[in-house]
């Protein structure tokens, strides 16, 4: 069964408030990078880059980062070379917080690179994190059971977030 847990109204409206927050917390910064992890945590940067390019001066890079979510201990793939993110601020972006598994990883590649500031983004935070990880930016927070999958739909015709169990 699904349960609709956001509307595409309330995924605009909750990307905007994002946007926002980063505006506020890079606010001497002229470039920010937005490192989505594939695919809809990709799909997700896209959206908060037009809405920062909208609100603010920023020049926003996109990133997308390839993890394995099935083998996350393989090398992590990004768009951009390291030197063409190093000692910028960026952000790591993805749908889902489940596990922590995948941001964790994410997290670790970009450590290898001098940041100037480095914070991570997410539309759902569940709440069931297996790893020391957060999100400095969350849509929604949500407490479900681990047998509830949430998914997040990003097309172009429709956005919305639903739970299944």
């Amino acid at each position: 069964m699904k349960n609709i847990i956001l509307t595409q109204q309330e995924i605009d409206h909750t990307t905007k408030r994002i946007a926002y927050q980063i505006y506020e917390t890079f606010p001497d910064d002229t470039e920010v990078v937005l490192a989505g992890i594939a695919n809809n945590g990709y799909l997700f940067a896209q959206k908060l880059a037009k809405e920062l390019e909208r609100i603010s001066d920023i020049k926003v890079t996109l990133c997308e980062v390839i993890i394995n979510k099935q083998k996350p201990l393989e090398q992590v793939k990004t768009s951009l070379q390291a030197n063409e993110y190093a000692n910028k601020s960026l952000v790591l972006v993805d749908d889902v917080l489940n596990s922590g598994t995948t941001l964790i990883y994410g997290v670790k590649h970009f450590l290898d690179v001098p940041l100037k500031k480095f914070k991570t983004a997410v539309l759902v935070d569940r709440n069931h994190k297996q790893y020391p990880v957060k999100a400095d930016f969350k849509g929604l927070s949500l407490s479900t059971s681990l047998l509830e999958n949430v998914q997040v739909i990003l097309d172009e015709n429709e956005q919305y977030a639903f739970l299944e169990d």
